[in-house]
């Protein structure tokens, strides 16, 4: 399944839904039980959501051209960044391969979903793309062992994680060049793990105005999805709507001769492997 969550186009004050693509349409999953998505995974699961889509399919639905797309999980309690995960990528950037994951947060009004514009802020020109892949957790734990990882996943979904490079390098820690306002997308859709046969075998791609900037296979990854769930499940509960970013592979515009950021106009899309393209233009943040 292809899971959204979504508002209509131009509702003003209408709550977020969720739910199921079904060709050109959307046919809505929610309950009162579970308005959101990140709650029917807690309290239904994905097994449920398809016997719903099922039970609902003889409807019309909405044209998914008609709705705003969100990130598919707008509310998660957690969204849990690695850094440095490509090989190449620590080649790039001058780095060993790290011996753990190197981890740091991102809150949720960072993101914006399909479509809608990622935002520069007026205190740096050094904004740069990031083609990664998201892990959503639909099941949580602590201390969940690799071998079992991947059973607590619901699916994988595009992030465009960018970052605002000099404010990364204010200190040691990455938060405030991770967390600047609509500044990274997820989306287009939550793809459930039993439309991808091997994750591993998945290829990422990065684009800047249609110009391939980024590409790279999940087998590159230097800590595996079940790695990281396992490491990461260690020191805090992972929760169902969770997400995970896995890392962005080679190609940023922080490591390019002369370097390359992200400006007004521009569009950058991410592609995955039967995951779709999530595609956001640039816009400055006006706002003071």
């Amino acid at each position: 399944m292809k899971l959204v969550s979504y508002i209509e186009r131009g509702a003003k004050g209408k709550m977020a839904s969720y739910g199921a693509i079904d060709g050109d349409r959307v046919v809505d999953l929610s309950t009162l039980e579970a308005p959101t998505l990140r709650r029917a995974l807690a309290t239904d699961g994905v097994e449920v959501l398809r016997q719903r889509l099922e039970a609902r399919r003889r409807d019309a639905g909405v044209l998914v051209d008609s709705l705003q797309l969100l990130p598919p999980i707008p509310d998660p309690e957690k969204i849990l960044c690695i850094g440095l995960n490509y090989f190449l990528h620590a080649k790039e950037v001058n780095m060993q391969v790290p011996s753990n994951p190197s981890v740091f947060v991102r809150y949720p009004n960072s993101f914006v979903g399909q479509g809608q514009p990622v935002l520069r802020p007026p205190e740096s020109e050094q904004f740069d793309y990031e083609a990664e892949m998201a892990v959503v957790i639909g099941r949580g734990g602590r201390r969940i062992p690799e071998a079992q990882a991947m059973q607590h996943v619901a699916g994988f979904s595009c992030m465009a994680e960018n970052s605002v490079r000099d404010w990364q390098r204010h200190s040691t820690q990455a938060t405030p060049g991770k967390n600047f306002f609509h500044s990274g997308a997820i989306g287009p859709w939550l793809v459930t793990t039993d439309e991808i046969a091997d994750v591993s075998r998945l290829e990422i791609i990065g684009r800047l105005n249609q110009d391939v900037v980024q590409r790279d296979t999940l087998d590159q990854l230097i800590f595996s999805i079940p790695r990281l769930i396992a490491y990461l499940s260690t020191f805090t509960q992972l929760v169902p709507g969770d997400v995970i970013a896995t890392g962005t592979p080679a190609g940023v515009g922080l490591s390019r001769k002369p370097q390359r950021w992200l400006r007004p106009g521009d569009i950058f899309e991410v592609e995955i492997t039967g995951l779709g393209i999530l595609r956001n233009p640039v816009n400055d943040d006006h706002i003071a």
